[in-house]
């Protein structure tokens, strides 16, 4: 089995949004870090102090042949395709450990779609 993860970064209120859309994808579960980040733009100042845009980042550990369906799904809920939303990419797994009680499920699936 090959595992690759996405990354996404989003704005906060969005990530649950992007989480649900991950799921009903197919990802079985998604990892929220809390980030800040700065982009094209600079940040905003207030009284010298920055204030840069508090962002998540969805971590979608995933088996490879979902890596299309949920990467759109990620994109469409997330409106990347407007500036200043978020971005996501897609990053190769060399080696998983801690799936052991999920890996019965995959398997699974995968002889389901061969059917």
């Amino acid at each position: 089995m090959r595992f690759k993860v996405i990354l996404a970064s989003v704005k906060t209120d969005i990530a649950d949004t992007v989480v649900d859309a991950g799921k009903k994808a197919g990802a079985t579960g998604a990892t929220i870090i809390p980030a800040r980040g700065t982009g094209i733009r600079e940040a905003k100042t207030f009284f010298g102090l920055s204030l840069e845009a508090q962002t998540d980042i969805i971590m979608f550990l995933i088996e490879e042949h979902l890596v299309d369906p949920i990467l759109d799904a990620v994109g469409k809920a997330g409106r990347f395709d407007k500036p200043g939303t978020g971005i996501a990419f897609v990053l190769p797994v060399d080696q998983v450990i801690g799936l052991e009680s999920q890996i019965q499920r995959f398997k699974d699936e995968i002889r389901a779609q061969k059917l």
